[in-house]
Order: C-alpha cells, then structure tokens, then sequence
C-alpha cells in the first residue's frame, strides 16, 4: 500500500516530464479546469438554456474530479511534506495556498444542497477555479519570475502604495472641504471624497463626481498630475525589478568567463541521495551551490523547494584552484547573416576545444548534438578550454 500511495503522489505532482501517467494526468487536469470554466462562462449567456441539462452534468462531472484529486492530495500529503507525520502533513496542505484553492474549486457546489438560500452567493465562488491554474503554471519559469520580481520589491511596492493611500485620503479631505458647500448630494462625506480621489490618482475618472468650483478644479489638476507621478512609481519599480531579475539570472547561467568557478556534472540515478530531495535540504561542501538542472530537453533555475528528481543533471559550481584549467564559457546571438545560420553542429569550423553545449531558441532549450542545426535567432552557450603547458586540456 505505501507503494501505491507513493506512485499516487508521483503521479498528481506536477513537473516531472519523464513520467508519462504523470504529464498524461496533469494534461487532463488542465483539459478539465478549462471545461469547467468554458461551462461558469458559457452558463452566463442566453444561448445556453437549451443544452441546461448537458453543461449541468459536464460540471459535475469536472466537480467530482476535483473532489477526487482533492481527496488524493490530502491522502499523499506525507509525502509533500515528509520532515511531518501523517495528521500534521495533512492539516499543513488543508490550510495551504494550493489546498484553500483546491477546496473553494468544488467545495462551493455542494453547499446549496445543504444551505439553499446561499446559493446565489456560493455560486460566486466559481470564480477561484481559475486559480487552480496556478498550481499547474507554477513549475515554470515564468510564473516563478513575476513571484520572485514581487517578493524582491516588496518593500518598495509597499511604501509606493502607502503614498498614494496618504495622498488619496489628504486630497479626498480636502476637496470635501472645498465642495461639500458648493455640491452638498456629490460630497456629501469624506468618502465621497475618497472615491473622487481614487478614480483621479488612479486615472480612472469615472466622472460622477467632479468640483465645480475654481479652487476645487485647481486642486484636481494638481491632483490628477500627480496621479500620473504616483502610479508611474509601482510600475516602475516592478520594470526594474524584471530588469533586474533577468539580468541575474543571464549572469548566472552564462557569463562565467573572468570568474574563479568551477563545473561539476551530476546525474542523479535511483540510488543517488539527492533523488526526491529539495534544494534546500541538499547537504553540500561549503562554497558549492547547484546554479543549473537540466531534465531531458529543459533547463531549470533551481530555488529552494524544487525537487530533485531520478534523471536530472546537476551543475555544480565553487570556487576554483588557481592551477586549475581554465573555462571560458561565452554566449553568442547568431543573427540571420552569421555563416554558421543554417549549418550542422558536426560542420563547424570552430576548434575541438570548444563545444556547444546549449541552444536558446526562443521559448525552447535545446541540449544539441552534431546533427542540430543553427537558425537565425539561436542564442547560442559554448565553453572553449585552455590547454596547458603540455598541451593537454581537462572537460567539464
């Protein structure tokens, strides 16, 4: 049985393209999120009143899987958080951000059976399906650099919005002031006076409450300039923030050269420690870090809780010995106009000390071989080795 509640849990998992039921089970997954949100939406028009019995049975069907996977994850849920015992892991994925939103996914269906006069409020919260999205996008890595931007510029992002909430309620107080005389049924609090500022600062301008008088018109111009100011600064902070971010990461993965690293190669096999291991938990010489994972045909930024899996390759990088040989690893964009556009890897003229080891193709990583060929537009990882005075050369 434990046996079987592991495979289960390999299974509903996300992010394992070599298991087969795995990637098959996260498919349909998908497929069944977005029929159960072609159905709230499709439900929404007149049109749908004659296939009422049709997409009432779709959407219980969808329900019920998650009903099913929720069930499933809670029964797995030692083994997405093996440091607890069983009752604790349980509670622990109950009361997470993906257990919450699995729950709010179905649990809303069956409330009207037991609580009838809600039913109009319970069916509102079909709307969190959607984020069960999430769950799926989280893998990659595009979702994880919108996180990463945001929790990097928390701070900032904090102090940006509390600037404008001081100005949205100091401007709101002070056009009360100004035209509560003048339009007593448009300004006939400071929260009239706030909404006015919200839909200024913010650029809205829904344009049901506006001054009338000379002083407040004034004042909305100075306020609507600095609205423009105000909403510029989030906006800014989380461009730089990406900017940022990228940047990193480029350096990261492919400017070593200049730098006193070292590669190491690892492939973790069915015995190997780190097999089902977090990068956190990995136990590692001090000065060595994992910077890159490559799993089949993708290449992974590793954080903190992502898991090792049987298959992958690690790269390992620390500080090098000053007699060690030494690694130039460059990147190069081949535009439409470069010779090597068009050509196989194996036809190169390029020195038997440098080998391709990686291929950017727009969304794509390619690990190549001698038969890939170049396109325009490949950004294109290679390292060369220097040879030694005995002119013998050492590989990663």
């Amino acid at each position: 049985m434990a046996a079987k509640k592991k495979r289960v849990f390999d299974i509903i998992q996300i992010g394992n393209r070599t298991d087969v039921p795995s990637t098959l089970f996260d498919i349909f997954i998908v497929v069944v999120i977005f029929v159960n949100l072609f159905v709230t939406f499709f439900d929404t028009f007149k049109e749908s009143e004659p296939y009422r019995e049709l997409l009432d049975r779709i959407e219980l069907v969808t329900i019920l899987v998650f009903t099913v996977e929720y069930l499933l994850r809670i029964w797995t849920a030692n083994y997405l958080y093996p440091k607890k015992d069983g009752f604790k892991a349980k509670l622990k994925f109950v009361f997470s951000f993906n257990g919450v939103v699995d729950l709010l996914s179905f649990f809303p269906y069956y409330l009207p059976f037991f609580i009838p006069a809600g039913a109009v409020a319970f069916r509102m919260l079909r709307v969190v399906r959607i984020f069960r999205l999430f769950r799926i996008n989280s893998q990659y890595d595009a979702f994880n650099v919108i996180l990463n931007v945001l929790n990097e510029k928390k701070n900032q992002l904090v102090s940006s919005v509390f600037l404008i909430v001081i100005l949205m309620v100091a401007s709101s107080l002070c056009m009360y002031s100004i035209e509560h005389n003048a339009q007593p049924e448009a300004f006939q609090n400071a929260f009239s006076g706030i909404w006015w500022s919200m839909s200024t600062l913010l650029t809205v301008g829904y344009g049901d409450i506006y001054p009338i008088t000379f002083l407040g018109k004034f004042m909305a111009i100075v306020i609507a300039f600095l609205g423009v100011g105000m909403v510029a600064v989030p906006t800014g902070i989380i461009s730089a923030g990406f900017v940022e971010h990228y940047s990193k990461i480029k350096q990261l993965a492919f400017s070593f050269e200049g730098m006193n690293l070292q590669f190491i190669t690892i492939k973790v096999d069915d015995k190997h420690n780190y097999k089902d291991v977090l990068i956190k938990d990995t136990k590692l010489p001090q000065g060595i870090v994992i910077v890159l994972m490559l799993r089949n045909d993708e290449v992974i930024i590793p954080k903190g809780d992502t898991k090792i899996l049987e298959g992958d390759q690690l790269i390992l990088c620390g500080e090098r010995d000053m007699d060690a040989p030494y690694i130039n690893l460059k990147e190069i964009k081949v535009k439409y106009e470069h010779p090597w556009v068009g050509k196989q890897i194996k036809t190169l003229d390029i020195s038997r000390l440098t080998t391709i080891v990686m291929i950017k193709r727009r969304s794509k990583t390619i690990i190549p071989t001698g038969d890939t060929v170049i396109k325009s537009g490949d950004l294109i990882l290679y390292y060369s080795k220097k040879q030694d005075s005995d002119g013998d050369s050492d590989y990663i």
